[in-house]
């Protein structure tokens, strides 16, 4: 098998994992080929996400990290042995990289928390919403590749309904929410899809008021698996958004979402009873 000359994020995270196992069993590149039975460039290879690696292989490595929880191997395990196909799979030549990266996340993810400060989510965007995002400059996309884009987000959104839908936990800036892109009528649609997703048992919707504390500046997502250990946060750029896996950086976003869900509107059982309240109070005028 040849070399990956563009690994996905899944391949370069189950090669930093292998790192980190390396790392904490205190062995050299060298050594750690030697416990596996290979050579150095293929356990480099492997690290960089341009190959795979065996999961008998991967369990002898793991033997020699004590304190390794066998469901964290296990799970990357099936992390290295996934083929990364999925319905993304079908944008592959219309769509960039990272957004396939980010579906595939989506796809993998037992919850989803997401901080909008400008925008409502994603996966809560109507289509017509969505298709004035992309007109707005503020995404960078070809007009010919403009129905790719708004397709794949809609079908995004699918990942939330069905067996075994992740919980999503979103805290939107009222900013978000007072935003006219495309009229009137735009915006009211779009607000009462809002509402609508409160009554989703797995929908969790807060709005952080324009009287609350300074919000954070930038928008990102947490998406966790089943095992925490191997939960990514993502901050969205122009450019290239900025995938991040190291345990400590994933529970620095964790803190700041926690501490924006509770300067945003007090939630009652599965829906913000007041975040209704104001979005109801926005939508009102547009009726």
């Amino acid at each position: 098998m040849g070399l990956r000359a563009n690994p996905t994020y899944r391949q370069r995270r189950f090669g930093a994992e292998v790192r980190r196992l390396r790392e904490r069993a205190g062995l050299t590149v060298s050594e750690a080929a030697d416990v596996m039975g290979m050579r150095q460039s293929h356990v480099s290879n492997v690290e960089a996400g341009r190959t795979s690696l065996a999961p008998a292989r991967l369990r002898e490595l793991a033997q020699t990290a004590s304190g390794t929880r066998s469901t964290y191997v296990e799970a990357l395990i099936d992390l290295g042995q996934r083929s990364g196909k999925g319905w993304w799979s079908l944008y592959r030549n219309s769509v960039r990289a990272p957004l396939l990266d980010f579906a595939e996340l989506e796809a993998g993810a037992e919850s989803i928390a997401c901080y909008e400060p400008m925008f409502v989510p994603g996966l809560l965007q109507t289509r017509a919403y969505a298709t004035a995002v992309h007109r707005s400059g503020y995404v960078e996309v070809p007009r010919s590749a403009e129905a790719a884009a708004v397709e794949f987000r809609m079908e995004r959104q699918r990942v939330l309904s069905g067996e075994g839908a992740p919980k999503l936990h979103a805290v939107v800036h009222e900013a978000a929410l007072r935003a006219s892109f495309g009229g009137r009528a735009l915006m009211r649609d779009q607000l009462l899809r809002l509402i609508d997703a409160c009554h989703l048992p797995n929908v969790t919707l807060q709005v952080l008021p324009f009287d609350g504390p300074v919000p954070f500046g930038a928008p990102f997502t947490v998406l966790t698996p089943p095992v925490r250990e191997l939960s990514t946060a993502v901050v969205p750029h122009v450019e290239n958004s900025l995938y991040l896996g190291e345990v400590e950086a994933v529970q620095r976003y964790e803190h700041t979402f926690a501490k924006l869900a509770e300067a945003a509107l007090p939630s009652e059982a599965r829906c913000a009873k007041d975040t209704v309240k104001l979005i109801e109070r926005l939508l009102y005028p547009l009726l």
